[in-house]
């Protein structure tokens, strides 16, 4: 599913108009009847709620005024807001607003920050609150009496259901424009947009539906936009089943080079990972004198001593091994773990300027790289970067605020600038390609915030290119599936207990949760995909 800018929406309405011929008043009309069908669904007892619809002066407000209709005709109690005069309303939004007049709906006029002080005082008589007060368009923090709107909504204690976004942030940058919207529940119109997917302002959001509007399939997946969010039905058929007459080496061979000193963890969780992702065959490259433990630790995973510079690091001798160990193999994974001695640090390079196989780059692999960017550009096969922020920080010679500011942007300049796939960890998670194309993910929780879960992800994606995925798809596949994951996780041991040696523990369940919707069908206007956590995917209504 496309996620779209702001710019980007407004050129797929005008789309929609201008090339089809579906008239603006027409997709408005189908916006506010899909909000309130999903109402209906959402609040079983509408019928004896008393809700107050809050509109504004846009084509948002627009989408309230048959929200108030629809609300009316079904016998609803429900009271109009509009934030301004009526004579001020112009296009579309006009349309439906004289419909709801001539119906003899009441469209109470808010025209001053009394009007709003006295309204403040009725918003907690009403069951629900409808905001469609602020649209995507809002660029500039919100002042006046609108401000004092969305204070008192927020004040009146009732659930808030958001059109399309809730008022007050903003639609690209996930950002908070001044006082916001709290909103329980946003149903977002047509497609997506990226603020309601980037914090900060994805925490404000409640859950997110969203709605089809009746876009031809040519508005929605038009090539101009390259974000997407990533969905259950759309990872699961890219999961096929296993065929009877393969073996063990039809599925790949990883080497993961992880894991120093003190922190040979790290190692053991992104082989495990790999293994518990499908690898056919996983091999660690181990410093010499932790081989002994290390073979005695796993069962399952085949380890290599390698020269070491200290006791338990990586010294520069083992890349000419590592090197040789790639003969033959299908992925590497290296970085968790390493640490950063000059030794070490220079093997990583090596291996990485001459490894004949896609290569998923983490934590001190990444860390090496910032040392010496210009082996970014002397890779022959292709890299995976997966920092966290604090990582990509060091890499781009910046500050981790500056990178959470606009992550989107800053995974999309480092994919770019080092010819790499960038997979930037966090609240959901951002896949950026070289080419411009970027994912978001939408699995994922808290709980994963603790050691180790990112080597997991290493691991996982190593085991997808090692049973033939390129390394975008690898990427996204094993974000979507390492999340899912960690909500399976969270939802059996709660967010604030978990490990990650938990998120591996529920990868079977995770496959199998994936196997069961692989063949729901995904046409178009009535469905909703919900983002929800913990232990949910995107589900379909």
């Amino acid at each position: 599913m496309r996620v779209t800018t702001a710019a980007e929406m407004r050129q797929l309405d005008r789309l929609a108009i201008d090339t089809y011929g579906i008239p603006g008043a027409v997709l408005m009309e189908n916006a506010g009847a899909q909000v309130v069908r999903l109402l209906w669904q959402e609040y079983p007892d509408l019928q004896t709620r008393r809700v107050a619809v809050l509109c504004g002066r846009g084509n948002n407000g627009g989408d309230g005024f048959v929200i108030a209709r629809y609300l009316h005709n079904a016998g609803v109690s429900v009271a109009a807001f509009l934030m301004g005069e009526q004579a001020s309303i112009r296009g579309e939004a006009r349309v439906h607003l004289d419909i709801l007049t001539r119906l003899g709906v009441a469209v109470q006029e808010v025209t001053t920050a009394e009007a709003v002080q006295h309204i403040r005082a009725q918003l907690s008589a009403y069951d629900l609150l409808i905001d469609a007060l602020l649209g995507t368009g809002l660029n500039a923090e919100v002042s006046g009496s609108m401000r004092e709107m969305i204070t008192a909504m927020n004040a009146a204690g009732r659930p808030i259901v958001s059109v399309d976004i809730p008022s007050g942030l903003s639609a690209d940058a996930g950002a908070r424009l001044g006082e916001h919207i709290r909103a329980d529940l946003t149903v977002t119109i047509g497609l997506p947009k990226r603020g309601l997917l980037l914090y900060p302002a994805a925490e404000h959001v409640g859950k997110l539906v969203v709605v089809d509007i009746g876009f031809p399939a040519a508005v929605r997946e038009h090539e101009s936009v390259r974000c997407h969010l990533l969905l259950a039905h759309e990872i699961a058929r890219l999961l096929h089943a296993r065929r009877a007459d393969t073996h063990k080496g039809t599925y790949g061979h990883v080497l993961v080079v992880a894991g120093g000193i003190g922190k040979t963890g790290a190692g053991a969780l992104a082989s495990l990972a790999a293994l518990r992702s499908g690898a056919g065959l996983v091999t660690w490259a181990v410093p010499q004198s932790l081989n002994a433990a290390m073979e005695a630790k796993l069962t399952e995973i085949m380890t290599v001593p390698m020269p070491e510079c200290d006791e338990g690091l990586l010294g520069a001798a083992a890349a000419k091994r590592i090197l040789e160990w790639l003969d033959g193999m299908s992925a590497l994974v290296i970085g968790p773990g390493l640490g950063t001695h000059p030794e070490t640090v220079r093997c990583v390079h090596e291996v990485l300027r001459h490894a004949p196989v896609p290569a998923v780059v983490d934590a001190d692999g990444i860390n090496a790289l910032a040392l010496h960017p210009d082996v970014a550009g002397e890779a022959r096969a292709p890299r995976i970067l997966t920092p966290h922020p604090g990582e990509l920080a060091r890499l781009c010679k910046t500050t981790t605020a500056t990178i959470q500011a606009d992550r989107l942007v800053a995974a999309q300049d480092t994919a770019r600038a080092h010819a790499a796939c960038v997979v930037l960890k966090g609240a959901h998670t951002i896949i950026a390609e070289p080419q411009g194309t970027v994912y978001i993910n939408p699995t994922g929780n808290p709980g994963m915030a603790t050691a180790g879960t990112g080597d997991v992800l290493s691991g996982m994606i190593g085991a997808f290119i090692g049973q033939g995925f390129d390394p975008g798809t690898a990427a996204r596949v094993g974000v979507f599936v390492h999340g899912l994951a960690g909500d399976l996780a969270a939802a059996k041991l709660g967010e604030r207990s978990m490990a990650a040696g938990d998120v591996i523990d529920a990868l079977p369940r995770a496959f199998q949760q994936l196997q069961a919707v692989k063949q729901v069908s995904h046409p178009n206007g009535e469905h909703h995909w919900i983002m929800g956590r913990p232990g949910a995917l995107p589900r379909e209504r």
